[in-house]
């Protein structure tokens, strides 16, 4: 076509399909949220902002998302959304514009003992088929390296009918990768005996220690009356029968006063009744009982590999898998690249490529064979990441949760390139996040607030980053703040020396942790900070150990169960009344009958998606209308729990409702930034940062020296740092030790003292790089945090 054709065609009016450039929210009121409005760019990456609890998370994944989701499984049959989650329509207006949400959240990874950071990406999958094409000797299919399959072998006659004949096989075998000793968990568990009685004494005098197994009650009935073994005997003098009837004895029916009744070993019952269930799930007492008698041992066979020794025998260059799921990602990325083999080429293609994308995403330090339980919550997000950088999708919109969380100023440029980049494709980037530099990349940033809880859920702004720095609101405020260095640092009180600290990637650190002063613990991402805080200061006698990780809790608890805050309101409305306190509980005689006590009716459809309804008789308040009768200080229970902490605060702080008990957990709620959480809220809506500090507020009563936390700025504003600086500034003017693991730059220029571990990660880092004040660490600038912190404030 020449030059002048061109020119006379007219250009094409805008088609009618590329007018769908905006996400339409009108009227969005999900929790907190005000009625709002907004339009959001399509084929943008949009940062959300504002302090924690003004609506962000309701507008994003409430909204969006939810609806995003929901519209998407209503496209399946019926039988097939009955095995999804239920979701009902979040209240909005209009939603328009949506296109399919895929949300990366920091929902920390289940903790499934078999599951690894190599089950939950595929890599592993790709190795177990290399292995069983390439691995020499060859010792079967892709299952004989996976330490999930057991082998099976099965004699007898099977009949497989296949047209009008009859075939009859004799044997039937499969052949798995799991290690038979430990049946693919990598340790033995073992009880120690000598936690389980105490062999000096006769059963008649109490030698038996397992709570709850006194010879006051049936137990004792039961060992008197069963006739294995004599009571009075002291446990020591037993002959090896009677030990191993106390002990192991299976399950045998006997009669003791005529009431039949079943007697069993000591070890089958505890297995049965502790130790089959969930740790975390078990009553403080004996959870500390099974700590104590469980010994947990790598499994001699495997050598905590999981796999079978034929599945360790098969190798590619003189590395079989257990070796290649025990390498470091980035050395396994070098080993895969150096592998020529035409027959498998696209496998190692997408292989490479996986492995490629978890060195880019900065988790090249991680093994395959971790536990993906232990990855940390900014760990885990990475590592959900990894399935959507290759994608070939477009026109999507990713939404996520904070992803700098945990992350390393140095690490947050690649972030943000990668953010940028899946936009780059031609998708919609939707991200909650508070750091100022991952902001900074927006191409529309909506700001929410102004306030927290009721004082949130407006528009405050929305527009370019520019012009929220001149905005004034909040964000805009604080968006250029930059903490100082400190003038004075306080003087150590004394020290808590580590010595040859080797946990993950340590190298036999020494280092002696100042006490009495605030210490930060800093490096990129995998240097070992936790390892070395957690490994070497066990929580126990005198630490607090304040970590992110969820909070047990059913969508019946709230921060007011959680804290214990409910007891003394309870106590307190039951004396004013004259009645029992249970009947101030929704879990317990107060609970309205129709939803017992949760305020909403779960309806379950069969093969539909069930629907939640709010309960019509108590119109969601959870209890019986006769409870809602008795007052307290001019208020029901059900209106006391709809209260902010801070409204409470003013609530029980004075006047005729004054409960000092209650006052004082809420004044440690507020001191760490939670004045806007309702009492009622259940603690299945908190943010990882909020659950952090709700941990923090009930830990804080606790009569600890040292306090040992986790990054505690994670979800927090650049408004509420400073609020948490104080309270730690509070905490060691009465006299603790405060630990802190911690990337944020201001709480490292508000540090007493520097421990800098690097200087990169994985078997990169692992040692001290620098240990000494702020000011030193950014005089010398040795170290890639000393660079960072020196640009941070602006020397």
């Amino acid at each position: 076509m020449s030059k002048a054709t061109r020119k006379d065609t007219p250009s094409p009016a805008l088609h009618v399909a590329d007018r769908h450039g905006l996400i339409r929210v009108q009227g969005a009121r999900v929790n907190n949220l005000k009625d709002i409005s907004v339009e959001l760019p399509k084929r943008r990456l949009t940062v959300f902002t504002g302090v924690s609890g003004s609506g962000k998370s309701s507008l994003v994944f409430g909204t969006i998302a939810a609806e995003s989701q929901r519209l998407i499984n209503e496209t399946y049959s019926a039988f097939v959304q009955g095995f999804m989650p239920t979701m009902a329509r979040p209240e909005v207006d209009v939603l328009d514009g949506l296109t399919t949400a895929i949300i990366v959240d920091q929902e920390r990874m289940g903790a499934n003992a078999r599951s690894t950071v190599g089950t939950a990406t595929d890599a592993n999958a790709m190795l177990r088929i290399l292995f069983s094409r390439l691995g020499k000797p060859h010792i079967g299919s892709p299952n004989a390296f996976s330490f999930n399959v057991a082998s099976v072998r099965a004699t007898g006659v099977i009949t497989v009918e296949r047209g009008g004949s009859k075939t009859v096989k004799q044997s039937f075998s499969r052949t798995g990768g799991m290690c038979p000793r430990c049946e693919g968990m990598g340790t033995v568990s073992d009880i120690d005996l000598t936690q389980l009685y105490d062999d000096s004494k006769s059963l008649n005098e109490g030698a038996i220690t397992i709570p709850g197994y006194s010879m006051d009650g049936w137990y004792g009935r039961i060992f008197r009356g069963c006739g294995f073994f004599d009571p009075d005997k002291p446990i020591r003098k037993f002959t090896k029968k009677e030990l191993h009837d106390l002990l192991h004895k299976e399950p045998t029916k006997i009669k003791v006063d005529g009431i039949n009744l079943t007697y069993a070993g000591l070890i089958p019952q505890i297995q049965k009744s502790f130790l089959s269930k969930d740790l975390d799930a078990l009553q403080p007492h004996i959870r500390a009982f099974v700590e104590r008698a469980m010994t947990f041992d790598t499994c001699p066979d495997c050598g905590g590999t999981r796999l079978s020794e034929a599945a360790r025998s098969s190798r590619i260059r003189k590395i079989n898998i257990a070796d290649a799921c025990a390498m470091q990602i980035s050395d396994l990325a070098d080993f895969v690249r150096g592998l020529e083999e035409p027959s498998v080429a696209p496998l190692l293609a997408k292989l490479l490529h996986t492995l490629d994308s978890f060195v880019e995403i900065g988790l090249g330090y991680l093994s395959l064979d971790r536990p993906s339980g232990t990855l940390s919550g900014g760990e885990a997000q990475r590592t959900k990441m990894i399935r959507h950088l290759g994608s070939s999708l477009t026109d999507v919109t990713y939404v996520f949760d904070e992803p700098t969380i945990g992350l390393h100023p140095h690490d947050i440029q690649r972030m943000n390139e990668l953010l940028l980049q899946l936009r780059d494709k031609g998708n919609t980037v939707l991200v909650v996040e508070h750091k100022p530099e991952a902001i900074a990349i927006a191409d529309h940033v909506v700001d929410l607030g102004p306030g927290a809880g009721t004082a949130g859920g407006t528009v405050c702004y929305e527009g370019t980053v520019e012009g929220l720095r001149a905005s004034g609101t909040l964000t805009g405020r604080h968006f250029d703040d930059r903490a100082a260095l400190k003038e004075t640092v306080r003087t150590p009180t004394g020290q808590l020396p580590i010595r040859g600290a080797n946990t993950h990637n340590l190298k036999d650190v020494d280092v002696d942790i100042p006490l009495g002063v605030l210490c930060v613990i800093t490096g990129v991402a995998g240097s070992g900070k936790s390892s070395l805080v957690h490994g070497s200061i066990p929580a126990g006698e005198g630490v607090v150990s304040v970590d992110q990780g969820a909070i047990r809790g059913s969508r019946r608890s709230n921060p007011a169960t959680y804290t214990d805050l409910l007891e003394p309101i309870r106590k307190a409305f039951a004396k004013a009344n004259g009645v029992k306190p249970a009947l101030f509980s929704a879990n317990s005689e107060g609970a309205c009958p129709t939803c017992n006590g949760a305020g909403v009716i779960y309806t379950d459809l069969a093969t539909m998606a069930g629907v939640a309804t709010t309960c019509e008789d108590c119109e969601g308040k959870r209890f019986q209308a006769s409870v809602l009768e008795h007052r307290f200080g001019g208020r029901d229970i059900s209106e006391v729990l709809a209260m902010s902490v801070s409204e409470a605060e003013e609530f029980f702080g004075a006047g005729e409702a004054h409960t000092p008990a209650a006052h004082a957990i809420l004044e440690r709620l507020a001191d760490v930034g939670l004045s806007y959480l309702s009492l009622g809220q259940p603690l299945t809506t908190l943010s990882g940062g909020e659950r952090q500090r709700l941990k923090l507020a009930t830990h804080m009563a606790e009569k600890g020296g040292v306090y040992v936390l986790d990054e505690p700025t994670s979800g927090l504003h650049l408004a509420d740092v400073e609020q948490l600086l104080g309270l730690l500034d509070r905490l060691v003017d009465a006299g603790k030790s405060v630990i802190v693991i911690e990337h944020h730059q201001a709480v490292m220029a508000h540090a007493d003292w520097i421990v800098d571990l690097g200087p990169g990660a994985g078997h990169d880092g692992g040692r001290i790089v620098f240990e000494g004040t702020p000011a030193d660490l950014v005089a010398a600038r040795s170290t890639l945090t000393g660079e960072h912190l020196a640009a941070y404030v602006g020397t």
